[in-house]
Parts: C-alpha cells; sequence; structure tokens
C-alpha cells in the first residue's frame, strides 16, 4: 500500500486528483483498472496491451513505477500538490526523485 497520497489540484481549472506515493498493490492485483478508474487512459491502455504479453513481470514491473508516472503526468498536465496525507512533502519529492511543484498559498 501506498504511504502516503498528495492531493494535486490544476490551477487553471480547480480540478483536483489524488495520487498515492509508493509501491502499486492495486496495480499489481487488478492491473490496468486503478489506472482506468482514475481515468488515466494513456498508461491504462498501454497495461492492458502489454500486461498479458508477459503477464507475471510486467504487472509487477508496473506495481513498481505507476504511481511515479501517474504523478509526472498530473504534474506535466499543470497540477500542483495542495497537500499530502499521512506524510510530508519532502520526503515524498525524495523518494519520487523529483521535486513536485506546490500551489501557492
Amino acid at each position: 500500500m501506498a504511504y502516503a497520497s498528495i492531493i494535486f489540484e490544476n490551477p487553471n481549472t480547480g480540478f483536483m486528483k489524488t495520487a498515492p506515493v509508493g509501491y502499486s498493490w492495486t496495480t499489481l492485483f487488478f492491473g490496468p483498472f486503478p489506472a482506468l478508474s482514475r481515468g488515466d487512459w494513456k498508461w491504462g491502455l498501454i497495461m492492458l496491451v502489454l500486461i498479458p504479453l508477459a503477464a507475471i513481470g510486467i504487472t509487477a514491473a508496473f506495481a513498481l513505477t505507476y504511481n511515479k508516472l501517474y504523478i509526472k503526468d498530473l504534474i506535466s498536465a499543470g497540477y500542483k500538490a495542495k497537500s499530502i496525507t499521512n506524510g510530508n512533502m519532502d520526503y515524498a519529492a525524495v523518494k519520487l526523485g523529483f521535486n513536485i511543484p506546490r500551489l501557492q498559498s
């Protein structure tokens, strides 16, 4: 289970999304369906195509990386972190390996 979740908000649209930080157990057990349920069509469809090709290995690889990929895509789409649950934003940035842009208060 992810150890924390970052709440992102797009300052242009006001839309908010929650992104878990850490290992994606839901991706391990349910494959592309967590991504598709989040509306993350790009990674959901990629997993839908690749997982049947090498079932367990690909699923485990996506479980390790999916949450990080999702967060990167949110940031690329203009989302900025509003807050974090069960953790520290600086620690999450270190675990992810990149800076997390934050909303100005």
